[in-house]
């Protein structure tokens, strides 16, 4: 079986002091179906452009195969997805690519019109697609999931099951257990590979954090009767010394050998206590090292207002177009306090559209939009384009700078983080920001559009355990399956007409 192996990987970007690798060694076969997953900033996308060659590092990368990444940029969005084919095809055999085409659900339509008119999804899997057509390469995929629906994911979930040879950054734990066999992922102070899929990943690392606690309490405990045994020690020490030295009534009196004993038995207290300390200092080590990998992932907090109306929202076969047809057939419900709303259906159908159109940024083809008196609302929108100095951000948001940098903070960033320019924050880092921000202000409704795009699964964790603890009203797009799950949101499939 063929290995990639990674070899005293050191890499830091240039003009920054930290390290995303630090002497990293690793090794991966390459017909494995790999997950690689970790928190957002800890160099996913960073370790997939060095192996693609894209990025200098020092240490040593041997690799039987080629790698290629995905996404990659088009030359010409103007081509059609089978000339895009063709023009990439090493070997001119277009039919490798129509074969996976057919596999992902690429309807014939699809495949001569130009690029740039297809969906976000429809484009994933164009790429996708024109990868996998190519012999002995070896894929590094990077969070193609951001760009597909809960159908779509369904469908190259099942496809990259029935592939090998491919390492997947994704944060969606449905498509992960779909479609991977091991999972490589960037701890705080480690990389770890393990054999099976996200939720086998899960439970052992919950396994390994619950040991890890345990031990660090029995460690805690061992720690404090070595600082008591450290003092007796000590104490016996300064008694012995002080006998050695004539201290005491009567010493000068006392025989040679006497005064030689009294030495001796100061020696042995003086280094029993050295052992001691040394051994307390060892153990304190091994406490400070052993939790150097435990995930953080504390409790997030929100405050919503109550509203004195039981609904919210009363939606009537409301309508949005574009100076054309209507984006989705007539759209009707209501909206209750303390319920979790979803939108959900094929890219394009329209999903944004309703939260612009709710927030006032839009107006209404057609039916009727009754918000409650007075409503206030908190966004959360699709695309973060950050930039700047974060207080700058914070103190013109209006929000407390403490309380924004806690929620942050929580979210693993780091306070050296903080005073970096936001442009060099990665995508998941913005949408976390984002984040923040919303659950900083206080809104009977929080209108939140893909909230979960490039954020980590640690953190959509969080944010999952937020929504079930405090049952603020929300309306959010969202396509993470098992999210929607856990949190108890009522969905409506806007490609149907929807009813109260």
């Amino acid at each position: 079986m063929a290995k990639i192996q990674i070899s005293h990987l050191t890499f830091a970007y240039e003009g920054s002091p930290d390290l995303i690798f630090d002497d990293a060694s690793f090794q991966l076969d390459t017909d494995w179906k790999l997950g690689f997953i970790g928190r957002n900033g800890r160099g996913k996308t960073t370790l997939l452009r060095i192996l693609c060659g894209a990025l200098d590092s020092h240490g040593a990368v041997s690799a039987p195969v080629r790698f290629d990444y995905y996404p990659f940029p088009v030359p010409d969005p103007g081509l059609s997805p089978l000339q895009l084919a063709a023009q990439m095809d090493e070997k001119n055999e277009t039919w490798r690519f129509l074969r996976e085409a057919d596999q992902l659900d690429i309807g014939p339509d699809c495949l001569s019109r130009p690029l740039s008119t297809l969906s976000g999804g429809e484009q994933a899997k164009v790429l996708l697609a024109i990868l996998f057509a190519r012999e002995n390469h070896f894929l590094l995929i990077d969070e193609p999931t951001n760009h597909l629906d809960i159908a779509g994911r369904q469908v190259v979930s099942r496809y990259l099951n029935g592939k090998k040879g491919f390492i997947l950054v994704s944060h969606d734990r449905a498509f992960l257990d779909g479609c991977v066999d091991h999972i490589l992922s960037i701890n705080r102070a480690s990389i770890d590979v393990q054999k099976g899929n996200f939720s086998t990943w899960e439970e052992n690392k919950r396994r390994q954090d619950q040991f890890s606690l345990e031990k660090n309490e029995k460690l805690k405990k061992d720690i404090s009767s070595l600082r008591a045994a450290a003092r007796q020690a000590h104490a016996w020490a300064d008694k012995a010394e002080s006998t050695k030295i004539g201290n005491v009534p009567g010493a000068h009196e006392r025989p040679k050998n006497a005064r030689s004993y009294a030495g001796e038995k100061s020696r042995r207290m003086q280094q029993r206590r050295k052992n001691l300390e040394t051994r307390m200092e060892k153990e304190i080590g091994e406490k400070e090292g052993l939790l150097d990998d435990l995930e953080k992932a504390d409790d997030l907090k929100i405050f919503p207002l109550t509203h004195p109306a039981d609904a919210l929202i009363r939606c009537k076969d409301i309508q949005v177009s574009y100076g054309g047809a209507p984006v989705f057939p007539p759209l009707s419900f209501t909206l209750r306090n303390g319920e979790i709303l979803a939108l959900t259906g094929r890219n394009g159908c329209g999903k944004s559209s309703v939260l612009r159109a709710i927030a006032g940024e839009i107006p209404l083809s057609g039916g009727e939009l009754r918000l409650a008196s007075g409503l206030i609302l908190s966004i959360v929108p699709q695309h973060a384009h950050l930039s700047g100095n974060l207080r700058d951000y914070i103190r013109e948001s209006g929000a407390d700078e403490t309380l924004f940098k806690t929620i942050l903070r929580k979210l693993d960033f780091t306070r050296a983080q903080f005073d970096k320019d936001m442009a060099s924050y990665s995508a998941g880092q913005q949408k976390k920001v984002l984040i923040a921000r919303s659950l900083c202000q206080q809104a009977h409704l929080y209108l939140w559009d893909e909230p979960l795009n490039y954020i980590d699964v640690l953190s959509r964790m969080q944010i999952e355990r937020l929504i079930c603890a405090f049952h603020p009203t929300m309306i959010l797009v969202e396509h993470d399956a098992a999210f929607l799950r856990n949190t108890g949101a009522r969905q409506i499939d806007l490609d149907k007409s929807a009813r109260p």
